[in-house]
């Protein structure tokens, strides 16, 4: 697909995301709305619809950022161990500091996504890099570990049914006044397009960006420290997305290459389409009830998944 028509189909989708829902809105009676049509659009359906968008692009750039500092690319936050580790991060707020502000809960859970991606990369340094499905594979398990002691401890604290809730993929409770931190994730995906360059060549080793100049592990560290930040904060606001952070900048380097600066636009455009599509047929599935958004990405990111593990073991 050409590029205006990702935005083409971008814009649709914004435009879907906002009509569709339980409560009526029609766009034909634009300037005919009632009080309540107008509660319901400026107070849930318009945040609803950025708060897409934003973690949309975030996650697929943080997956796409993980993919060439680990040279693999089926590494992202929900396969390196990132999620888990600010999920434990933020249970181990809700244990010790229950009434902490939000800003607190994101620093915590920053620290707790960073801590646990560095020991990811530590770990790769023992695998083979050659094999793309080992280091996944091991992040996945690494992830599991994390997450199974995050779970051990909310069962000794009562705080299970807790944490699922609230971790779990949903946009249905996002509303003006609540989503706001997202917008942080903004200055990280201008920062990371001014670093585009220096991510590339990382991703092409670490012999490589030493003989250009460039201090590989600062760049690393960097790199990590933009997606523990963006993956935190997208985990406190709106719950674990999972694949998106592998399917489309798999998707996207597929169609239009593996330089960065070139894909950094379409991969956050593409995420933000995926995303908005799969939270729209979440909504119209079942209707008027409503399946967390996490449950349909997860459905068809898996079959999108295994397509491309089939298609790189063939290549």
């Amino acid at each position: 697909m050409k590029k205006i028509g990702l935005f083409v189909l971008l814009l649709l989708l914004i435009v879907a995301s906002i009509f569709v829902g339980v409560k009526d809105i029609s766009l034909t009676q634009l300037f005919q709305w009632d009080s309540q049509q107008q509660l319901v659009l400026f107070t849930t359906r318009i945040p609803r619809t950025i708060s897409l968008v934003i973690a949309g692009s975030t996650i697929s750039i943080s997956g796409l950022i993980m993919q060439h500092l680990t040279q693999n690319k089926f590494v992202s936050p929900s396969t390196a161990g990132t999620m888990d580790s600010a999920r434990l991060g933020i249970l181990v707020v809700m244990i010790f500091f229950p009434t902490a502000p939000l800003l607190f809960r994101s620093f915590v859970a920053f620290l707790f996504a960073f801590g646990g991606t560095l020991a990811f990369i530590y770990l790769t340094r023992f695998l083979p890099a050659k094999n793309q499905v080992m280091i996944p594979l091991i992040g996945v398990m690494f992830g599991n570990i994390i997450g199974s002691v995050a779970t051990f401890f909310a069962y000794q604290f009562q705080l299970v049914q807790n944490m699922s809730s609230w971790l779990q993929g949903n946009f249905s409770t996002v509303m003006k006044g609540n989503y706001e931190l997202l917008y942080l994730t903004i200055p990280l995906l201008i920062i990371t397009y001014l670093f585009a360059y220096r991510f590339t060549v990382v991703g092409m080793g670490e012999d490589m960006a030493t003989n250009l100049g460039l201090n590989y592990q600062q760049i690393q560290l960097f790199g990590l420290g933009i997606v523990a930040l963006s993956s935190a904060v997208v985990l406190i606001m709106v719950g674990n997305i999972p694949f998106l952070g592998v399917i489309v900048p798999n998707l996207v380097s597929m169609r239009y290459g593996d330089h960065m600066k070139n894909t950094l636009g379409i991969t956050a455009v593409g995420g933000s389409i995926f995303l908005l599509a799969c939270d729209v047929l979440a909504r119209v599935v079942i209707a008027p009830y409503e399946v967390p958004v996490s449950v349909v990405v997860g459905v068809l990111g898996s079959f999108i998944f295994i397509a491309l593990l089939m298609r790189r073991k063939t290549a």
